[in-house]
């Protein structure tokens, strides 16, 4: 828990540092301009014990409303002193799905084959593809991790991004209905046996839990948090920005959700204990509303321990997206 803490803490310190900012006033729960919450959560009593809440404001970059936006500013400005990654696209067969499955590939700049990295396996939201993420520079994963891996505050690292709706039928199309779903709990099959075989015998990564996480955006945080339950033996580290619902049973604005586990299954009781878990959402998100909330809730409710925080006035958007991804990096691949 301790550890978890100052990872909290550290964080908030590097926002600090990179934006430039300073305390705009002394009353850590001010309402207003550029406030950015944290919450750290253990559930071991199912309580929260600890809750961090600053205010900040960037007079350099005169916005005075969004802590998101501030911070993106910063952390994803392309400098001089740092190189870039390269994103290529490639496909490999996957057993799972019985046919040629595509995804893409962000590697760091002095990517050589020969030293190898960490691996982010980053998961898309409904409806999207391997593409999405990372061809949408508003997400800014080139600047933030070479950024961060530069100032030292980062490890370099690889992300792979798959398509995530892993179905054996090529007519069967996602749609907001729970046969249309199922397909996105099915790529935990065609990650563990498909493609993390692939990119481990094609490509210089670190094996290993501590070498190996899991994150996602909206549906892809949903999965994303089910495959770190589910295995979490092959990831040590799980991050949800996001989360859509239906991880457990639930009913929003656009379908029922049978859900994916039951409340009562999602805990690691009995099996390895992730090395960091994050979950974070937009205050303002239009689409998953207050689902991340519950699933922190839940998270708290079973004893899981994990860093939970809102994203002020990000919508469900490239403003959490972007936020959920600077704070993740930065905590994993530690140990």
């Amino acid at each position: 828990m301790k550890k978890i803490f100052r990872a909290v803490v550290f964080t908030v310190v590097v926002c600090l540092m990179l934006a430039g900012c300073k305390k705009k006033n002394d009353n850590p729960f001010v309402e207003g301009a550029g406030r950015f919450s944290v919450q750290q959560a253990q559930g071991t009593q199912g309580t929260q014990i600890g809750q961090l809440k600053e205010a900040y404001t960037m007079d350099t970059l005169e916005i005075k409303d969004e802590m998101s936006a501030q911070l993106s500013t910063i952390a994803c400005k392309e400098r001089a002193d740092v190189k870039y990654g390269t994103v290529k696209h490639e496909t490999y067969y996957s057993n799972t799905c019985r046919m040629e499955r595509p995804f893409s590939i962000l590697l760091p700049a002095d990517y050589d084959g020969v030293k190898k990295y960490p691996v982010v396996y980053f998961q898309h939201g409904i409806f999207g593809d391997e593409n999405c993420m990372i061809a949408d520079d508003n997400n800014k994963f080139k600047q933030i991790s070479a950024n961060l891996a530069a100032d030292g505050k980062a490890k370099e690292m690889i992300f792979v991004f798959g398509h995530m709706y892993a179905t054996d039928d090529p007519n069967q199309k996602p749609a907001f209905d729970a046969k249309a779903v199922l397909p996105y709990d099915n790529f935990l099959n065609e990650l563990v046996n498909d493609l993390m075989p692939y990119i481990e015998s094609h490509y210089a990564v670190l094996a290993g839990r501590e070498n190996t996480a899991v994150c996602g955006f909206s549906m892809g945080g949903r999965e994303s948090l089910y495959i770190g339950l589910q295995r979490p033996d092959l990831f040590g580290y799980i991050g949800a920005i996001a989360p859509a619902p239906g991880l457990v049973p639930g009913k929003d604005g656009y379908m029922t959700h049978e859900g994916s586990m039951q409340e009562s299954e999602v805990t690691f009781n009995g099996k390895t204990i992730p090395e960091f878990v994050m979950i974070c959402c937009g205050t303002q998100d239009s689409v998953v509303g207050k689902f991340p909330l519950s699933y922190h809730k839940l998270f708290v409710q079973n004893g899981i321990e994990h860093m939970w925080f809102e994203v002020q006035a990000a919508d469900h958007n490239s403003d959490a997206i972007r936020t959920g991804l600077f704070y993740f990096i930065q905590n994993i691949f530690n140990k």
